[in-house]
């Protein structure tokens, strides 16, 4: 092989193997590297924010009962006059008195007429409210669907008891507050409480509501 040919040849081996290692994909050069060094790191050297999660509302809890207080239901006050409440309340409310009465309730608007809580007027002025459902909560947490214990618990030695005057085994529970009104809890006969009501005297005892 003359000079000139063998120079010719070296050259183009030269040039096939500098083809070959640019054409090594990474898996390749790290199979070729030493197998105890640690992988390589295919992260930026300086240091990236993590990324930001777009942002959410925060989730509406349900709404839960509503406590009722001593002096009265919300914004309506022991002592207003219908026309006060009416303002105050948040909501249409239905009622009037019959015709030679002075006592009667407003109630909140709805399709069947049987809004709650059920607010008692009586010469112009409002003196108790009526709950029959576990929407709302009584002031010191007395709620229909208790129990007579858990009554007794809540209100210690500040509570009354009576038998229901129209549900035999049943009981009429009942506790004062500071501020002179006062909280009726009725339980039936297998001591659950089925219905409550707050007012001043005399209307919050009454037992037959306006009748």
């Amino acid at each position: 092989m003359t000079l000139p040919t063998l120079r010719s040849c070296l050259a183009i081996a030269c040039v096939s193997l500098l083809l070959g290692a640019c054409q090594r994909t990474p898996a390749d050069n790290q199979a070729n590297q030493d197998p105890g060094a640690p992988p390589p790191v295919d992260q930026p050297a300086e240091d990236v924010p993590p990324a930001t999660a777009s942002a959410m509302p925060p989730a509406t809890a349900a709404q839960g009962p509503v406590p009722g207080t001593w002096e009265g239901y919300g914004a309506a006050r022991f002592g207003m006059s219908p026309d006060e409440v009416k303002s105050a309340w948040d909501g249409a409310l239905d009622g009037a008195p019959s015709e030679g009465t002075t006592c009667f309730y407003l109630r909140p608007r709805q399709a069947d007429g049987g809004g709650s809580p059920a607010l008692m007027f009586e010469e112009g002025k409002f003196v108790r409210y009526d709950v029959g459902t576990i929407a709302d909560v009584a002031p010191g947490g007395g709620q229909v669907g208790m129990s007579v214990d858990q009554i007794r618990a809540a209100y210690g030695a500040r509570l009354e008891e009576q038998p229901h005057k129209y549900v035999e085994g049943g009981k009429n529970l009942r506790v004062k507050s500071e501020r002179g009104s006062a909280a009726v809890f009725e339980a039936d006969a297998a001591g659950k409480i089925t219905a409550w009501r707050v007012g001043v005297p005399p209307q919050v005892d009454y037992v037959e509501g306006c009748s």
